[in-house]
């Protein structure tokens, strides 16, 4: 029998507010344990919340960003639960009026055309803190900095199909949360998380299987095998005549397996009800009405924008407009060497490269975003050549070294007095007399050969066409 598999995601986003959603206490990550906490966020009793009025702002740039309707008149509810890492007991949410419902966003599919994913809904609620487990002491260890945190809860229809979508869905909601600066999307940090919910069915039944979810995944790679595991797992438990139970399952991506957690609740076991402690919210058209023509060029704009006006290819506009960080070094380049097919080609090549070797994400690029374009700027003035530009890139990506003063520094620059390149080329043929004996008794390849060595004798700071064309002359 073959089975299709069916998805949902709820992303989580940290909000990239100073302070947190219901006190005055920061934000700021990697702070030392338990120093980012006051008695509203560490749950003291008689401690009341006051609403970060910014959250609102950025939920509600969220909403319209993915055509989602704003909730004019929401308000917070009360979900109870125990865990550690929760010192109140209970987390502020919404549930019954979230603020940003009925959107949606549009990914590729597998037959490379546009499919639209749909998002139930978009509420706001606050961070727990964290546990960690010392296995060296046999004990868990609170660190209550997290809590408080604001975080934007984006819920999808079950409207995936593999895990090859589901990534495309989290990178599209990844690039529109960073280009309208709501967030910083940095996953190894959890500023960018995902529960995924998996249930299979036979290809073309109507209902849904039990689903399953796992729990805060803060990679794409973990997302994309989690999916494949669960949907694999759950196939052989249907294949053996058993049946599949709705619960919560946590993922080992080291071993590449989950394993029961608990029972998955439903919104009964959680006993919510509407947060005595904060009124409701009133959302003015008005106030809506600023916050979408506040709103920057969407990734999907930009994208034909690139294609359209700038004559970018396809392929290449889609992985530069896949990151706010691409974007704003592809600019800056453009602007500074006045060429954006050759700032969109060093971005595919060189700067992709030099990230791949060096395993860095595009937002932890940490060289002056306008030696890009200076750099290509040198080469276009025949300062140095496209090899020599490579090099300078690489300490430049590296060591954010200045690239103009780098080349002078070092005698990189492209030699331009025309009888230097003659004297250097002659002197080579002197060293040569073989190689110049076979091409001219007709062994064209020769050529080549020489060509090479004039080059190197040159240090390769000579235009290479020049050098061909002074050799031809030469050997007349």
């Amino acid at each position: 029998m073959q089975y299709e598999t069916v998805i949902g995601l709820e992303v989580h986003t940290e909000l990239s507010t100073k302070s947190k959603i219901f006190c005055a206490c920061a934000t700021r990550f990697g702070a030392a344990p338990n120093t980012q906490v006051c008695p509203v966020c560490s749950g003291m009793p008689g401690a009341l919340p006051v609403l970060n009025q910014n959250v609102v702002e950025y939920a509600v740039r969220t909403g319209l960003a993915t055509n989602c309707a704003i909730t004019r008149g929401t308000k917070f509810d009360r979900k109870n639960y125990f865990y550690p890492d929760l010192p109140k007991a209970y987390q502020i949410s919404q549930l019954h009026q979230p603020i940003c419902t009925e959107g949606w966003v549009e990914i590729p599919n597998a037959e490379n055309r546009t499919k639209r994913i749909r998002i139930r809904e978009i509420h706001m609620e606050e961070d727990a803190g964290k546990l960690l487990h010392d296995p060296w002491e046999d004990a868990s260890l609170a660190d209550y900095n997290r809590c408080g945190v604001p975080l934007l809860e984006i819920v999808s229809q079950p409207d995936l199909r593999s895990a090859e979508e589901a990534v495309a869905y989290v990178e599209k909601l990844k690039a529109i949360l960073e280009y309208i600066g709501v967030s910083d999307c940095k996953m190894q940090e959890g500023s960018l998380r995902a529960d995924v919910n998996v249930s299979v069915r036979p290809c073309g039944a109507g209902e849904y299987g039990t689903r399953t979810e796992m729990k805060n995944l803060n990679s794409l790679r973990a997302i994309a095998r989690a999916i494949a595991s669960e949907a694999a797992r759950q196939i052989g438990l249907l294949e053996e005549g058993g049946r599949v139970v709705q619960e919560t399952r946590r993922w080992d991506d080291d071993r590449g397996e989950s394993s029961p957690m608990r029972s998955k609740e439903d919104a009964q076991d959680y006993k919510y009800f509407p947060e005595p402690d904060l009124p409701p919210i009133e959302i003015s058209e008005a106030q809506v009405e600023a916050a979408r023509q506040a709103l920057p060029e969407l990734p999907e704009t930009k994208k034909r924008r690139y294609i359209t006006e700038l004559g970018l290819p396809e392929y290449d506009t889609g992985i530069i407009t896949g990151s706010i960080h691409l974007v704003r070094l592809f600019e800056r380049a453009s602007d500074q060497c006045g060429n954006p097919k050759e700032a969109a080609n060093w971005i595919m090549g060189e700067v992709l490269g030099q990230l791949k070797a060096t395993q860095t994400l595009p937002e932890d690029m940490s060289f002056d975003p306008d030696s890009l374009g200076r750099l290509i700027a040198l080469v276009q003035s025949n300062t140095i050549n496209r090899g020599t530009a490579k090099k300078v890139f690489a300490e430049v990506f590296s060591k954010n070294v200045d690239p103009e003063a780098y080349v002078q520094e070092h005698g990189l620059a492209l030699i331009t007095d025309r009888g230097a390149i003659v004297q250097a080329l002659r002197q080579m043929l002197a060293a040569n007399e073989k190689s110049v004996a076979q091409y001219k008794g007709g062994k064209a390849q020769a050529l080549q050969y020489l060509i090479g060595q004039g080059m190197r004798a040159l240090k390769g700071q000579a235009p290479a066409q020049e050098v061909r064309q002074l050799l031809e002359e030469l050997l007349e």
